[in-house]
């Protein structure tokens, strides 16, 4: 049986060249800590750590490696943004697009307002209901920068433009974005972006991080506290970068590993990738175009959207038709919600859910092809 991996949404795969023996090599050769010791291997570690921070700045076009943090997640990165940065009677805006990474720990913050823009029925936003949601006590905007439901890009940029315009901080969620689009820190007006280093950056689950400026960490109090190999005569967490936010070990064959990723996607060219990409995407719509029984959710076009795709399979259980196709046909997809309840409310699949097929730069035409194929065989059934 031919096996097709159309679930990158979740985690891509394969992962970038060199990422696998990048982490061996530090795990077999190196496997030192960072910040430690005074001897050779650590001092390597140390130096991929740092290079690995000058490459994410790079990435974003951003201008200061100590205010790259790492940690394990984008979901751990927005978490410690959020909970470390607002305060009580504070109020922030959201999209109804947004994932339960951003979702739930604002619901836990109980005494934190939140005000949820509504976006259309193909998930796109109107920048003027994002101004008119603003209030004297509005703190800051928190956005994800694509939907990890049906793909469609939310304009950031003009979001980032109200928020310079009433003094507001700006937080992105570059989970599905990082690695497809060409994204500027200062461009976007930002102030804190989280990403992950296993989605479209091509890396190792367990690896991600945020960006901040100056400006919001002067607002951020520390989230988790414990040793950092610097000042380890207090008994009080540095406030000085990127220690502030990095206690403890962190995830150095990770970040080898991330390293790797990095200097691939950076070589290739982010448009380049991009670019292919959207060849595929192109490929795919292509072929929905003549299967009935289903509904393609969201944008029917390339233009402002990614690769996620999602699908409903009408009069079927889509969960059911996920594990047929992966059964029959080989073709690993995601259904259900997707961890965005809010955004499937929005698109009008709540609570049924969709099928979601998600490609990367390392998916082919013939998986396209046989997807589709695959695809039609399933919904004439």
């Amino acid at each position: 049986m031919k096996y097709v991996y159309m679930d990158n949404g979740a985690t891509s795969y394969p992962k970038a060249p060199g990422v696998a023996e990048r982490m061996s090599d530090y795990l077999l050769n190196i496997g030192t800590n960072v910040n430690r010791g005074a001897y050779s291997s650590s001092f390597k570690a140390e130096n991929t750590v740092y290079e690995t921070r000058e490459l994410l700045c790079e990435l974003f076009s951003f201008d200061k490696p100590e205010n790259v943090v790492f940690t394990k997640n984008i979901t751990e990165s927005l978490n410690i943004i959020l909970k470390s940065f607002l305060k009580e009677n504070d109020h922030l805006i959201v999209s109804s697009m947004e994932h339960n990474a951003v979702m739930r720990p604002l619901n836990t913050l109980h005494k934190v307002e939140y005000t949820k823009v509504l976006c259309s029925d193909t998930g796109e936003l109107a920048i003027e209901d994002v101004e008119k949601a603003i209030r004297d006590n509005t703190k800051a905007i928190i956005m994800t920068h694509a939907s990890n439901v049906c793909g469609t890009i939310l304009d950031l940029e003009k979001v980032g433009q109200v928020c310079k315009k009433h003094g507001l901080f700006f937080i992105i969620d570059s989970a599905q974005t990082a690695g497809f689009l060409d994204m500027d820190f200062h461009g976007l007006n930002a102030d804190a972006i989280g990403f992950t280093g296993h989605k479209s950056l091509l890396g190792p689950q367990g690896i991600g991080g945020f960006i901040i400026n100056d400006r919001i960490n002067s607002q951020m109090t520390t989230f988790i506290e414990g040793g950092t190999g610097s000042l380890s005569d207090a008994e009080i967490q540095p406030d000085y970068m990127p220690d502030k936010f990095e206690a403890g070990t962190l995830n150095i064959p990770g970040i080898f590993g991330l390293n790797a990723s990095l200097k691939y996607l950076l070589n290739y060219g982010v448009k380049d990738i991009r670019d292919k990409e959207i060849l595929l995407m192109n490929r795919f719509l292509e072929g929905l175009n003549d299967i009935k029984n289903i509904k393609l959710i969201g944008k029917n076009t390339c233009e402002g959207r990614t690769g996620i795709f999602s699908i409903d399979f009408i009069n079927n259980d889509n969960g059911l038709v996920s594990y047929e196709l992966s059964k029959e046909y080989g073709i690993m997809t995601r259904s259900g919600m997707h961890c965005a309840p809010s955004a499937h409310k929005t698109l009008g699949t709540f609570p049924k859910g969709t099928v979601r097929f998600s490609l990367s730069h390392f998916t082919s035409i013939e998986d396209i092809d046989y997807t589709i194929d695959c695809i039609y065989k399933t919904a004439v059934k």
